[in-house]
């Protein structure tokens, strides 16, 4: 099956999208529509996420069902699985299921609830599979932000000082992250122009 990788990745976010639009109301028939699309979505994500491990050869220690192309202003989606990522991705697509299954009895913003949860799992999936260090920035500094709503919102007694924390630990973790990006780039574009140079 030809991106596999992406179809895993973005099932959730069709989930959401489609919630989004078409979804409306807050009554009891909404609610349940929304937790029965949740879980559908995520457990579609789980069972099209084996056909990954059925397919994956353990001898091969290179990366799997890799997919490229180019992207926005000259960035690559380039994605692919090895040996650990491609057990992250099947546990993350095992987890969602039982996550929402665990949250049926939440009963506040209940369509809010469930799309912060399937865009969560994409962006985790995206995390786990994306070989272009900026598509895995990007996928990383994404998924703070459903993370801090779902706690802030829906969080126990101290769910904004738990949700600022949080985002303020990651935040600092990311700018380290991006400056460390930098100085990659930096340094692979002087060794390139060094080289043309000398040539």
């Amino acid at each position: 099956m030809d991106n596999l990788l992406s179809i895993v990745t973005f099932i959730p976010a069709l989930g959401a999208l489609i919630l989004g639009v078409f979804l409306r109301g807050e009554d009891a028939a909404a609610n349940r529509n929304a937790k029965w699309l949740a879980l559908i979505a995520t457990a579609a994500t789980f069972l099209i996420s084996l056909f990954i491990l059925a397919q994956f050869d353990p001898s091969n220690t290179g990366f799997q069902f890799v997919e490229e192309g180019e992207w926005l202003l000259g960035l690559k989606y380039k994605m692919g699985v090895d040996g650990i990522s491609v057990l992250f991705v099947l546990l993350t697509t095992f987890i969602m299921p039982l996550c929402i299954a665990a949250s049926w009895n939440i009963s506040t913003r209940v369509k809010e609830y469930m799309i912060a949860f399937l865009l969560l799992e994409t962006l985790m999936l995206g995390v786990f599979m994306a070989l272009d260090i900026v598509l895995f920035y990007l996928f990383f500094e994404a998924g703070l932000i459903p993370m801090f709503l779902i706690i802030g919102i829906w969080g126990g007694k101290n769910r904004i000082y738990a949700s600022f924390k949080f985002f303020l630990y990651t935040f600092i973790g990311s700018v380290l992250m991006l400056v460390a990006m930098v100085v990659m780039f930096y340094q692979a574009w002087h060794h390139r122009h060094s080289d043309i140079d000398a040539a």
